[in-house]
């Protein structure tokens, strides 16, 4: 069944309505581009378009639905995605000055997995620069402001892509995230985003490529504004590419065979290192109340080598000096030197980091070993006002589960004293990402999912 308004609809929905003739893939693309237009100068999130291109490939998806061939499940949707993501003849700057005017002459593997499911690129949304900040703002396109309080932030790096989900211009995208950057800015708009299994989908075709030391902590995953969507797009986008050496024929099991009573659900509302807003610790408690009658066991537990992992992650995150940054700032023409951020590791240095690395995601899976699923914060407060980050530690929750590699998920349960939302991050072993978003699909029936911001952000004059 379809929103009322029609660009709120899941893709899921629009797909389904596609099919039956409810409405055509260009009808829908000029619902989308007309919305963007709207939203868009109050946002910042969408930032290229290419919809001369969009409307052509609406028009043939059109007339191919009309002989009864159809492309795959996101026949004729339109939608944006992150600028730090490979398009074909679209502008992909990555959000740093030395790739502008940069055209990708291949698509990155997401977005031909996308195209041949039937998907229309008609945008790309903001990126900090190289995707590496928790603020979406770069020199090429300026900062991306959240639909609930144009005076706070969506996050990072998938700002963009978040903000134009909750504002209602893109049914679904896809993020990437090096440290949370799918989940922060979900938790940030109210929106739901997934960070698969390290090794789960190829990122051939990302600003930050696969490689490095801290190759485990890149994955990029769908984000959308219902559980449903991100059901749907982890399928399409899962599996090796023949390119990324790290993608592995991981199973992808179904959340529809998940029978939630069968699981036992350890959870934590606060830690030590970044103390939790009472009102997402509350949000949390309320989570573990609504499951435990539900479920085989819910039980209050510490958070295991959360401060380690956290530690650990940012110093990988130092530890080679800047030198990938900045040769991917070479390779853009950004830069021509190399600028050090960080003291030297000697070997041996580098090799005990690396060892507590292994170490810490040991001590994870040996100490959550009696848990199908974890529920943690997302972050330590809600969205923050705009260019205040000061400090990594709120992002602390989502970091350890780059380290560990974990999928990880993130859906709104709750809304402060401000409006705003509140995400809680819902975490399962490697491989269980069905474990993850059955648990997710849950929650959104009973606490709501996504709600609207509505349109204040539009004359914010009119708020003061």
């Amino acid at each position: 069944m379809l929103n009322d308004p029609i660009y709120y609809s899941s893709a899921t929905d629009l797909a389904q309505a596609l099919v039956a003739k409810e409405i055509s893939s260009v009808e829908l693309l000029d619902v989308l581009i007309s919305r963007v237009e709207l939203v868009n100068p109050a946002l910042n999130a969408v930032v290229c378009t290419d919809l001369d291109r969009a409307r052509e490939e609406a028009q043939q998806a059109d007339k191919r639905l009309l002989k009864g061939d159809l492309l795959g499940p996101l026949h004729g949707i339109p939608m944006t995605i992150k600028d730090s993501i490979d398009t074909e003849g679209i502008i992909t700057t990555g959000g740093t000055i030395g790739r502008k005017n940069h055209v990708p002459t291949e698509d990155a593997s997401v977005v031909k997995r996308l195209k041949n499911a039937g998907a229309i690129i008609f945008g790309k949304t903001n990126t900090p620069e190289l995707t590496l900040s928790f603020e979406t703002a770069n020199e090429v396109y300026g900062v991306t402001l959240n639909p609930y309080d144009i005076k706070r932030s969506p996050a990072g790096s998938s700002g963009g892509a978040a903000a134009i989900l909750a504002s209602g211009g893109s049914p679904i995208e896809i993020g990437s995230d090096y440290g949370g950057s799918i989940r922060v800015p979900s938790a940030f708009c109210g929106t739901v985003g997934i960070k698969p299994t390290m090794g789960r989908v190829p990122r051939t075709g990302h600003i930050f490529p696969y490689g490095g030391l801290t190759d485990s902590f890149q994955q990029l995953g769908p984000m959308a504004r219902n559980v449903e969507d991100l059901i749907l797009l982890l399928d399409i986008l899962s599996g090796p590419d023949s390119k990324d050496p790290a993608i592995v024929p991981i199973e992808l099991g179904h959340p529809d065979r998940v029978d939630i009573s069968q699981l036992s659900i350890g959870y934590f509302a606060t830690a030590e290192l970044a103390p939790t807003a009472p009102r997402i610790q509350e949000t949390i408690q309320d989570v573990a109340k609504a499951m435990s009658p539900i479920i085989r066991q819910m039980k209050e537990i510490e958070p295991v080598a959360f401060s380690d992992a956290y530690r650990i992650g940012m110093e990988m995150f130092t530890a080679d000096q800047g030198a990938a940054r900045d040769r991917l700032l070479r390779q853009a023409g950004t830069i021509t030197d190399h600028v050090s951020i960080a003291s030297k590791y000697d070997p041996k240095e580098l090799d005990s980091l690396i060892t507590r690395y292994f170490d810490v995601r040991s001590n994870m899976l040996n100490g959550y070993s009696d848990y199908d699923v974890i529920i943690s914060p997302a972050n330590a407060g809600t969205a923050p006002h705009s260019e205040t980050l000061t400090s990594l530690d709120p992002f602390s929750y989502t970091i350890v589960h780059n380290v560990s590699g974990w999928p990880s998920a993130v859906i709104r349960c709750g809304t402060d004293e401000q409006k705003l939302p509140i995400g809680i991050q819902i975490t399962a072993k490697p491989g269980g990402e069905d474990i993850v978003l059955a648990t997710c699909d849950w929650l959104e029936s009973e606490f709501g999912g996504f709600t609207p911001p509505g349109d204040q952000f539009l004359n914010p004059i009119a708020d003061e």
